[in-house]
């Protein structure tokens, strides 16, 4: 693999072929990350950023990464000798002193926790892909990513299809670290295999706050989202000097770039007529509802 020539990511010089390069190292490892696959086009965004950061978090165990590779630096002499993260460690030797043993397993399942986390939940992957999405949300949001392509703006999608069961594990590993859901109420979800319950009320919450923590959890999540029914999308839009662009019914719109910190509502008027409706307290997020 050659070495970078600069800097990649955020603040850096970001090259293409850099940025390539970067790219194509962290696709080997974004389902240990729990990321989407990045693509290879060699063009720096949000989640090439973030996953550099992931990385940094997990392999390397910096507790605030920067989300930039520097040459020669820690982080890319990691990433180019293919480090990932470590295998969990066993589990403890049971303790000799009596005490109450929780209830059974059943076959299959292991308990919440880091360990857990690291052995299977990549097999929950999320999509950043506009053709997983659901139909006719699907269709409406193409069309409407390619007439913004097609004005000259740049599009990156870093959302769209959200794994209902990486959802659930979600939202009730912040319930059960919280308190706000016992460890033993938390509802079984085909497809995944996991116990909550540890036997006792503390070590249930610790196995679900680490959880919370490698998910990277800072509010509650939800279980309603859009994003599970494959009807929403967080892109990232931009573009320079006005964008004239077609809305669906085939009438050109001149749009001015939005001053800085505020929402461009000719832009969203312009998405409505695709039936892609803008969220205006969340600045990524499109949906077939607004919500």
């Amino acid at each position: 693999m050659p070495d970078i020539s600069a800097s990649v990511g955020n603040g850096g010089v970001n090259n293409k072929a850099d940025v390539a390069i970067v790219q194509h190292l962290l696709n080997a490892q974004v389902r240990a990350l729990g990321l989407a696959v990045l693509d290879e086009d060699g063009k720096i965004g949000d989640n090439t950023s973030k996953a550099i950061a992931r990385y940094q978090q997990l392999v390397l165990g910096i507790a605030n990464p920067d989300g930039r590779i520097d040459v020669g630096g820690g982080t890319w002499k990691a990433l180019a000798a293919g480090r990932t993260i470590a295998a969990p460690p066993p589990p403890a030797a049971p303790s000799p002193a009596p005490a109450p043993a929780p209830a059974p397993a059943a076959p299959g399942t292991q308990l919440s926790g880091a360990a857990w986390w690291h052995a299977n939940q990549a097999n929950y992957p999320n999509s950043a892909k506009l053709a997983d999405l659901a139909s006719p949300f699907r269709e409406k949001a193409m069309r409407f990513v390619d007439a913004l392509r097609a004005a000259g703006a740049q599009v990156e999608v870093s959302a769209t299809l959200r794994n209902p069961i990486r959802a659930h594990l979600m939202h009730y590993s912040w319930e059960v670290a919280h308190g706000t859901t016992a460890p033993g109420a938390v509802p079984a979800i085909a497809g995944c295999t996991i116990r909550w319950d540890h036997g006792d009320l503390a070590s249930s919450k610790q196995g679900a706050q680490e959880m919370v923590d490698l998910f990277g959890i800072v509010y509650e999540p939800a279980l309603t989202s859009l994003h599970i029914r494959g009807e929403a999308v967080d892109m990232n839009i931009g573009w320079s000097g006005t964008l004239n662009i077609a809305d669906a019914n085939g009438v050109k719109h001149a749009i001015g770039a939005p001053r800085s910190g505020e929402s461009n509502r000719d832009l969203h008027a312009v998405g409505a007529t695709y039936g892609v409706k803008k969220l205006l307290s969340d600045a990524p997020h499109w949906s077939s509802t607004g919500h």
